[in-house]
């Protein structure tokens, strides 16, 4: 049963999926009171506990401290509420890079009872109209640099009513922050329901209508007290630098939540290309860092001409799975372990993890503290440990999908689905074999493309591929590697041959790219992610 509510726009409640379609949820252990606001613990409670003087929030030129950012946070909740009329249960719309007034922005609206939606900067205003026709979103925080497209889909919008700018660099020149710094420093937050929904995340899938997942209070609180505090066991002196976007809960829940849940800091980048990541390492003497193997690989190159990422004691790998020779060259050259995890926005973050003092290579790890998974066939029959099949977990966070029937196709016998194929291994380890998508067919085989990939990264002539299935008459699928190679290396038949043998020695001779294709570059996400499915549309 759902606790009290503060909303008084009962829209998220309304269009959650019917209970008998919910996933269990697994909540022993992780009590909290059934009026509960994240903003407030993230910001007012951390200065009651001491932090106030500490800094919370890097980036653009700006350094708030946990109490300049309680109090700005608080300016801007009275703004949203006085001037532009938002009351609990209101959908309000972020659209920003990372940067510090984009977590403000976040934060306070979230003080003021609304639940947000974070948009990144890429989307144009058709994609931008999707998510406010979708949530029918009344009001837009913009940040002014990003401006245009916002205007265009307010204007093509029967919902989207007022769009404000703030000032996302280090002045407070916009209209936002004007009116922000006339309000009082103190303000009496909703005390919204620890089952109201506070965000929604909307899912980076690559084809149909997007789906807006739906996230509690609690469920905010609960990726930093499972996760963030059993896996990285975050402390007031770390530092957090990544690059996933705010606007995925994977960037809000590792550059915001998890350091401001502990009393630590984050250093935002706007453009969080690996140089820059590097910089700001060195900069800020940053601890953990989030972001995608194809980044780590330039950064253990820029390592051997004199980088110096010694501060780091966590490195997290997301958006794509770890290749092997990725993790063994960053142990051998920093002597760390490098943290593999699979998490999905409609779980909010990482729900299975390797540890320090317990990480493999090609391993993803086991479940976080609250979680269950397990390998199961397209009846949901558990398999056999060592059997590829589809990973099911269900824990204290789950899939609720906004008015989706695809609710149905994600939780099944109150287990949540992910769309990834793993297998377990003896031990009780799980391993990643591919995107259900993402498993190739050949002449009766099955082949994971990351099993292929990681076989390739390991010679010293490839700098990134990505492996995908293409149609071939005969074989209904052969294996295709698209290549980027290393400086200096020829893209010739003599290659070609030399990555096909090369592979034929270190897995199955039957999953040897039977076709390479040589590119300058893979198409990408902005968090790195690699789009196969761009590759297998040209091969279409």
């Amino acid at each position: 049963m759902l606790g009290p509510s503060a909303h008084l726009d009962s829209f998220a409640r309304d269009n959650l999926p019917p209970m008998a379609d919910w996933p269990d949820l697994l909540l022993d252990g992780f009590d909290y009171p059934e009026r509960l606001n994240a903003a407030v613990e993230l910001t007012d409670r951390m200065v009651e506990k001491g932090f106030g003087d500490r800094t919370a929030l890097i980036g653009n030129g700006r350094r708030r401290t946990y109490k300049e950012l309680a109090d700005w946070t608080s300016r801007i909740a009275h703004v949203l509420v006085e001037d532009y009329g938002v009351k609990p249960g209101n959908r309000v719309l972020i659209r920003s890079a990372n940067n510090p007034a984009m977590v403000a922005a976040w934060l306070a609206a979230t003080k003021a009872g609304a639940v947000v939606v974070n948009t990144m900067p890429l989307l144009r205003a058709g994609e931008l109209g999707q998510i406010v026709d979708k949530a029918e979103i009344g009001l837009a925080v913009c940040d002014t640099r990003l401006m245009e497209d916002m205007v265009a889909c307010a204007k093509a919008s029967r919902f989207l009513e007022q769009v404000v700018g703030f000032d996302g660099t280090a002045n407070h020149d916009a209209e936002l922050d004007r009116a922000a710094l006339a309000k009082p420093v103190t303000f009496d937050a909703v005390e919204t329901g620890r089952d109201d929904v506070a965000l929604l995340g909307f899912t980076s899938g690559t084809t149909g209508a997007p789906k807006a997942t739906m996230h509690f209070h609690r469920d905010i609180l609960i990726i930093a007290d499972g996760y963030a505090k059993e896996v990285l066991g975050v402390t007031p002196e770390d530092v957090f630098v990544g690059s996933p976007p705010l606007a995925f809960t994977f960037g809000l829940g590792g550059l915001a939540v998890f350091p401001l849940r502990f009393g630590a800091s984050a250093a935002l980048l706007e453009n969080a290309s690996p140089p820059k990541l590097i910089e700001i390492i060195e900069e800020h003497g940053a601890t953990v860092c989030f972001t995608a193997p194809t980044a780590y690989r330039v950064m253990l190159k820029a390592m051997e001409e004199g980088a110096d990422l010694s501060s780091l004691r966590a490195a997290v790998s997301a958006g794509e799975t770890l290749p092997a020779p990725v993790y063994e060259e960053w142990m051998e050259k920093t002597g760390k372990p490098m943290l593999d995890g699979i998490g999905a926005t409609e779980m909010l973050h990482i729900f299975i993890s390797n540890r320090f003092g317990d990480s493999h290579p090609a391993c993803t790890g086991r479940p976080v503290t609250g979680y269950e998974a397990k390998i199961v066939d397209d009846q949901m029959a558990e398999l056999p440990r060592g059997e590829v099949g589809r990973l099911a977990v269900r824990g204290p966070t789950g899939c609720r999908y906004l008015a989706d029937p695809r609710q149905r196709h994600y939780v099944r016998d109150g287990w949540n689905i992910t769309g990834d194929s793993f297998r377990q291994d003896a031990e009780g380890y799980f391993h990643f074999a591919a995107r259900n998508d993402d498993m190739i067919q050949s002449s009766g085989y099955n082949i994971a493309g990351p099993e292929v990939e990681a076989a390739l990264l390991a010679h010293e002539a490839v700098l990134e591929c990505a492996v995908v299935g293409a149609p071939d008459p005969d074989r209904g699928q052969i294996v295709e590697a698209h290549v980027v190679l290393a400086e200096g290396v020829a893209p010739d038949a003599a290659t070609v041959l030399r990555l096909q043998e090369h592979v034929k020695a270190t897995i199955a001779p039957y999953k040897y790219p039977r076709r390479i294709v040589f590119a300058a570059a893979l198409p990408k996400t902005q968090t790195g992610k690699i789009q196969r499915f761009r590759l297998r549309e040209d091969d279409a």
